[in-house]
């Protein structure tokens, strides 16, 4: 296989959540595969801090916006920026968010919130540059879904609702959408060392636990996910679609 096809030059990439974690793997990944980024998070920098620094270096460009996936209006106004600069040849719908609460205490705020965020956002966001993208004739997006995208996880009903959700869709919007040459596809990460999940990895007992499901042995790290992205970004998975790719170390197969 030519290494060719995992070539992203020339190729305009937008990614939300990019500030740090998994999004800012994905940013390097795709930017070091050749690509320019356009990075999304809610407390962005204006200059991209630590993220917009590492894709520059990289000889890249890197486009810093900051958005509110909760507020519509926000997620609006960022869509009108984005394609006022051009066309989008990736999206990397990436952004989330988790509420923890047993069902029985689980607000309704939290739950609309959750939703909001994980779910209808990234709809209208697949949607709108998806519509570029069935008209050019060629496009790639990626969700980011999760482990809960096929099980059930505990006290977590709104981010397993959303992120169930998120698998559902990228089957949908594949059906429709890979006649055009848009391969809509997701990764599921598996448990990867950030700092979301600082807590549990210096939670001996919890850590210990979640290794011993794990056959690969170890923790991911971001560029387990950043891979992955790249190549469902790249030409190499052309005839990949409404795939959801677990990274997980093999959890899923115990």
């Amino acid at each position: 296989m030519s290494t060719n096809l995992f070539d992203l030059t020339g190729k305009r990439a937008v990614v939300t959540g990019a500030r740090r974690g998994i999004g800012s793997a994905i940013v390097e990944a795709l930017a070091g595969a050749g690509a320019d980024i356009v990075g999304a998070s809610a407390q962005m920098e204006t200059d991209g801090g630590a993220v917009g620094a590492s894709v520059r270096s990289l000889g890249r460009s890197f486009t810093a916006v900051q958005v509110d996936l909760a507020d519509r209006a926000s997620v609006g106004a960022f869509v009108e920026r984005v394609q006022g600069d051009g066309p989008v040849d990736i999206l990397v719908n990436n952004a989330g968010m988790i509420g923890r609460a047993p069902s029985l205490e689980h607000s309704v705020q939290m739950w609309d919130e959750v939703l909001e965020v994980n779910l209808t956002s990234q709809f209208h966001l697949a949607q709108a540059f998806g519509a570029q993208m069935v008209d050019a004739g060629r496009g790639k997006i990626i969700f980011t879904a999760s482990l809960l995208s096929f099980q059930g996880g505990l006290n977590v009903p709104s981010y397993t609702a959303s992120k169930s959700g998120l698998a559902g869709l990228t089957k949908a919007l594949a059906n429709e959408w890979a006649p055009h040459r848009v391969n809509v596809n997701a990764i599921a990460p598996g448990y990867i060392a950030t700092d979301n999940t600082q807590p549990l990895q210096d939670d001996p007992d919890r850590s210990s636990a979640i290794l011993d499901r794990i056959p690969a042995g170890r923790w991911g790290q971001g560029g387990d996910i950043g891979g992955a992205a790249m190549f469902l970004a790249s030409a190499a998975s052309d005839y990949v679609h409404g795939t959801v790719l677990p990274v997980d170390g093999g959890w899923l197969g115990r």
